[in-house]
């Protein structure tokens, strides 16, 4: 400094300075996409978890279903075994035990096609339980992808800081708006 009270700066120490500052500024960009990228990437980890949860519990709701129209179905097949062998009772018997028989065999008949009814209504369930976990499950599958993406343009965003390369924050851009643009089709179109 000279001493009236100005400097006068090299070409070189004025590219030091502007590259500082030109530095401090990029530093700063990519921390805010960072903790932005992290907070999306939040949201997309809880809603993947969310929805395989769920995928979990309408697939154990399919399988108690199945478990339970199997029970009606073992009911079921009771009721023929016993009503076969009144109905063979009624062909070999006669008189006041061939008519008991009679009304055996009319009484399982109407037993089974009311167990057979909550048998097939349970199967339905079953299934459509089974459909929904599916959707469930593939939803998460694009939750996933999308928080991967987002991960992906966190660590190419600390990767341009520290090689000071906007290449690098260029290409976390495109990994977070892929990241972005697959958690909206989760979030509006998947469910």
């Amino acid at each position: 400094m000279s001493e009236e009270g100005f400097e006068v700066k090299g070409p070189h120490e004025h590219a030091i300075e502007h590259g500082a500052a030109s530095g401090e500024k990029f530093a700063s960009h990519v921390a805010v996409l960072t903790a932005v990228l992290s907070t999306i990437g939040a949201v997309f980890s809880f809603q993947g978890g969310t929805s395989q949860n769920e995928a979990l519990m309408l697939k154990n709701d399919a399988a108690i279903r199945r478990t339970e129209a199997t029970d009606f179905w073992n009911q079921y097949q009771a009721k023929s075994s016993k009503e076969n062998i009144a109905a063979l009772g009624v062909d070999l018997l006669q008189g006041e035990r061939h008519d008991q028989l009679q009304r055996e065999v009319a009484r399982y008949e109407k037993e089974k096609q009311e167990i057979r009814a909550k048998a097939e209504k349970l199967e339905a369930e079953s299934v459509a339980f089974n459909k929904e976990s599916a959707a469930a499950m593939h939803q998460h599958h694009y939750w996933a992808q999308a928080t991967t993406a987002l991960q992906i343009a966190i660590a190419m965003a600390a990767i341009s800081l520290l090689s000071r390369r906007r290449g690098l924050e260029y290409l976390s851009f495109v990994f977070a708006a892929v990241g972005i643009a697959i958690g909206a089709y989760a979030w509006f179109w998947a469910a």
